[in-house]
């Protein structure tokens, strides 16, 4: 049985055995498994978030079927059995097959994700091409582990109760009565000692040792024997639980963090998404529009000091509603993605304004339904325009194939004067040439910037 299944995202997952060879559906051996973890992730986790990730379903000519979307990464169940699922993006070439384009394309967007214990890995060590996600992720956490060791495990004083033959710490009455009334050359003692058996130490050392069990590359496994010699001193953990909750980070300690992030995925199951896996499952899933949304900021915030621009994520400056039964009370939060601002021109200096908000969405090319663009987002643009007071906003989605040679997108609402109160901007940013692209959109707002200064102002020389 194939025991890995590559799929992306919006695809059609099927246990019917006629779609083997079908492009259109994939078929999957272990359907039945799946099916269960879909299940009972609905049952075990709430939200509509759920339902929207994993949607068990049935048609007449396909059968039972799973679909998946808005989530991306690696699915492990209790089997050894594993769903790899790839964001949707359009790349490959002929060195490269697009599911690796779409792999590395993936990495590099999570390591700009807030939180994410793997940033500092570089994409050489990823081997993309030879791994997949959970073995990657594996290595991530094998990477951050091997620097804590280079570093120095940390030691603590561990309280120990023992029956020994020096007096040392604290005399324990009832025990020694108990243990030692025919030996009065002994003492039952509470005492601290000062050794690597502290709870961070021994968590990272049962996280190795499972996933010892659990790697199938030889390359890894002795990657993870090597480390072991580290923790030589160090008891596994008995208790989970107990030891996560004593578990303590200074800047002492801060070393531990990242390792520790990755040990919880990998003995409590706990992903970085709001679904949690099962007792015999393990997930590692990643919500794309926010993956998109921290990339292209990230990548702005790179690029646009070359702009003069000073840039704010999830800008918290504004409300749709300033008072309440003629209070002053701000109600109903605006959070526009990504804002930029300048000061500009020198005689008529006056504050820029321009409001980005990523989209994680396919656009299609047909105008009659608006590219795919949805009203909602429109009214929320609106709302942004309005009391962010500037004309300017952009909608960026990933770039499709559809779309590669499509001319720009404009939309402008024309006030009462006959003047132009909002334009929101379409802009498809191409994720294989991150850089590249953004630098092209910058110099579009920087374009759309001046026409509007000297319409403004016809003497402004800026």
């Amino acid at each position: 049985m194939k025991r890995l299944l590559e799929v992306r995202e919006f695809d059609i997952i099927s246990g019917n055995s006629a779609f083997r060879d079908d492009p259109a559906v994939r078929y999957c051996e272990f359907f039945e498994s799946l099916k269960k973890f879909a299940l009972e992730s609905v049952s075990r986790n709430s939200g509509s978030d759920v339902l929207e990730f994993m949607k068990p379903g049935f048609r007449r000519d396909i059968g039972e079927f799973i679909s998946v979307r808005n989530y991306v990464g690696v699915i492990r169940l209790g089997n050894g059995c594993q769903v790899q699922i790839l964001p949707k993006i359009d790349c490959g070439s002929a060195e490269e097959p697009a599911g690796v384009s779409a792999k590395r394309v993936f990495l590099r967007m999570l390591k700009c994700l807030k939180d994410f214990p793997g940033k500092r890995l570089s994409e050489a060590s990823l081997s993309a091409d030879r791994l997949d996600l959970w073995e990657i992720f594996i290595r991530m956490f094998l990477d951050e582990t091997a620097k804590l060791t280079r570093q120095g495990l940390k030691s603590a004083y561990i309280e120990k109760q023992e029956n020994i033959s020096v007096y040392r710490g604290k005399l324990l009455a009832n025990h020694n009565i108990m243990h030692n009334a025919a030996h009065k050359e002994r003492f039952f003692m509470a005492f601290d000692e000062y050794q690597l058996n502290r709870p961070e130490n021994r968590l990272i050392k049962s996280a190795l040792l499972r996933l010892l069990r659990l790697t199938a590359s030889y390359d890894t496994a002795k990657e993870i024997r090597k480390l072991l010699t580290a923790f030589e001193l160090v008891e596994p953990s008995r208790n989970f639980a107990r030891d996560f909750s004593g578990v303590s980070l200074d800047r002492h300690t801060n070393a531990y963090e990242a390792p520790l992030k990755w040990a919880r995925v990998f003995l409590q199951n706990r992903s970085f998404s709001p679904f949690s896996g099962s007792e015999n499952a393990i997930s590692l899933l990643f919500p794309m529009e926010k993956i998109f949304e921290a990339y292209v900021a990230a990548n702005l915030k790179r690029i646009g000091a070359a702009y003069d621009l000073k840039i704010s994520v999830q800008d918290r400056g504004c409300y749709l509603f300033d008072r309440l039964n003629g209070e002053d009370c701000r109600k109903f939060a605006l959070r526009p993605d990504i804002v930029l601002t300048r000061t500009s021109g020198t005689g008529h200096r006056r504050l820029e304004r321009i409001i980005i908000d990523t989209k994680w969405k396919r656009l299609t090319n047909d105008r009659s339904k608006n590219y795919g663009i949805s009203q909602a987002d429109m009214y929320q643009m609106f709302a942004y325009a309005q009391k962010y007071e500037t004309p300017e906003i952009w909608l960026v989605y990933p770039l499709s194939r559809e779309m590669r040679f499509f001319g720009e997108i404009s939309f402008e609402s024309v006030g009462a004067a006959g003047n132009t109160s909002c334009a929101v901007s379409v802009f498809p940013v191409d994720l294989t040439r991150i850089t590249a692209s953004l630098e092209e959109l910058l110099a579009r707002i920087e374009e759309r910037l001046s026409r509007r200064r000297a319409f403004a102002h016809p003497d402004y020389s800026g």
